[in-house]
């Protein structure tokens, strides 16, 4: 019996998580990847809920807990360098089931489980497909065209199998109204687990030690410019977003070599009306980008992934992507309403409420911002009340929740 071929376009999070889930249930796996090499940008993801279970389910967690990253305290500065307050996270997230660490880290062990499995293409793009009812038939960049059953788009929140399907995607956009960048830099601040984070009215910029000795940054700035930026264009970008910010947020742009590269990006959720077209499907923040602000991007994606395989072992193609998405979606429809009603408190605009965030951190109790932050978690996955993606994941979610 020939084995069903699938064709996935990028090998982030998403993309590899469907590697190694379809490649375990017998699939073919191609995947093209435009970078020449696997991302390394420098910041730190979150997972929690259905995060975790999938990890769980990718039979990963064993080799993925021990890479998590214990946060001490995030010390929190003013842009005159002034001690505004620290958190430890440690403590205010006590109880809940939280695994931190760096995503190259996550990349990395999801390639090297997908790896017998797949035929990795680097700096390969899609340059334009056909389908019918029986196959998709892919050309490449690199001059060949590839048949295959299914064809997934894991190409990320500007992703290119997204406009070939349906179009330009400005009407799919919903701009948070912050622009992100991230980048590693030598060690040169000693910070062991601790946090150091720079923020001011509109704009916050926080490095971290990575396990490798780098540091990682991580910039975020209030604009309604959500256009792509070229790598080129970046640095400079970055520099005048933080102009008259601490000079401590602007030596480590300085520090970076200038060949190194920067991620930089809108913080925008893509919201399609339909995430399939007969036997293409998109996948992750392809689909549904859910932006950092939410801390369920990767977790989601992962999920997504598994249920996706899951659907595709109950019959035909076409009919699992429709079971896909109608199980999918009701949830991230809630958690994209949540992250835009919680924007506003991840870096305030105003001076006043700069303020008054920073007043209520200072002086609530500790057992009291606990109880907020821990509540808060658990809201946020209740937005998954159906429990449709648990139950996918062969989970059941607490009755707290």
């Amino acid at each position: 019996m020939t084995m069903p071929h699938v064709l996935i376009l990028g090998a982030g999070v998403a993309g590899l998580a469907a590697a190694l889930q379809l490649g375990r249930a017998g699939w073919q796996v191609t995947i093209a990847e435009r970078a020449s090499d696997l991302r390394s940008d420098g910041y730190m993801i979150g997972l929690s809920g259905p995060g975790l279970h999938a990890v769980d389910k990718l039979g990963l967690m064993p080799r993925l807990r021990p890479m998590g990253r214990d946060i001490g305290e995030n010390v929190y500065r003013d842009r005159a360098g002034r001690e505004l307050i620290r958190l430890r996270y440690r403590d205010l997230l006590r109880g809940i089931d939280w695994l931190t660490l760096a995503r190259t880290e996550l990349v990395a062990l999801l390639q090297e489980a997908a790896a017998p499995f797949t035929a990795l293409r680097l700096g390969t793009t899609l340059v334009r497909l056909e389908q019918d009812e029986a196959k998709v038939r892919a050309w490449l960049s690199d001059g060949s065209m590839l048949e295959a059953d299914l064809l997934i788009g894991a190409d990320g929140a500007r992703s290119s199998l997204g406009r070939q399907l349906f179009g330009e995607q400005a009407g799919f956009e919903r701009p948070l109204g912050y622009r992100a960048a991230a980048f590693r830099i030598p060690d040169r601040l000693g910070l062991g687990e601790d946090f150091l984070s720079y923020v001011e009215p509109g704009r916050v910029a926080e490095t971290y030690q990575l396990a490798d000795g780098e540091l990682a940054t991580l910039y975020v700035w209030r604009t309604r410019e959500t256009g792509f930026v070229p790598s080129t264009e970046r640095r400079g970008v970055l520099r005048a977003a933080f102009r008259g910010a601490h000079p401590d947020t602007l030596a480590w742009i300085d520090a970076l070599p200038k060949e190194a590269p920067i991620y930089l990006d809108a913080l925008t959720m893509i919201d399609r009306p339909r995430w399939s077209q007969g036997r293409a499907v998109l996948l992750g923040d392809a689909a549904h980008c859910l932006t950092l602000v939410s801390g369920q991007g990767a977790g989601m994606a992962m999920a997504s992934a598994c249920l996706l395989a899951q659907e595709l072992q109950k019959g035909s193609v076409i009919s699992a992507l429709a079971r896909h998405e109608a199980k999918l979606r009701p949830s991230i429809a809630r958690l994209q309403a949540h992250s835009q009603k919680t924007a506003s408190w991840f870096v305030p605009r105003s001076a006043i409420g700069f303020s008054l965030r920073n007043a209520a951190l200072r002086y609530t109790p500790r057992w009291l911002l606990a109880r907020h932050f821990t509540g808060a978690i658990r809201r946020e996955q209740a937005l998954l009340g159906d429990q449709t993606v648990f139950i996918a994941l062969g989970r059941k979610a607490p009755a707290a929740w």
